[in-house]
């Protein structure tokens, strides 16, 4: 039991040694992105995710796992929803200089 002890005190203090510098959050060299860039990254994540999305569900209609009306509810939400992520897209890029 007191061998125990001492490995899980040795693990905990090699924990906080190596985490220390994530605690710290990052020197002065390091500066985290502008709110509207980070934004961006993630509308443009998005974006390319709800292309996939549209890709995957027209294969899905082509290969006859979703029938036609289903295939025109699925593609009718997921085009909706990309045209607002490409309109967000567009409000940010207006707001960042180039």
């Amino acid at each position: 039991m007191i061998e125990f002890l001492i490995v899980l005190a040795i693990l905990l203090l090699v924990i906080a040694f190596v985490s220390a510098p994530l605690r710290r959050g990052g020197g002065a060299h390091m500066q985290a992105p502008s709110s509207s860039a980070s934004q961006l990254e993630e509308l443009e994540a998005a974006r390319e995710a709800k292309y996939r999305e549209i890709r995957d569900a027209e294969l899905d209609h082509r290969t006859g796992k979703l029938s036609d009306e289903d295939y025109q509810a699925i593609d009718g939400s997921l085009r909706a929803e990309a045209v607002e992520i490409l309109r967000e897209l567009d409000r940010i890029g207006e707001r960042i200089p180039s």
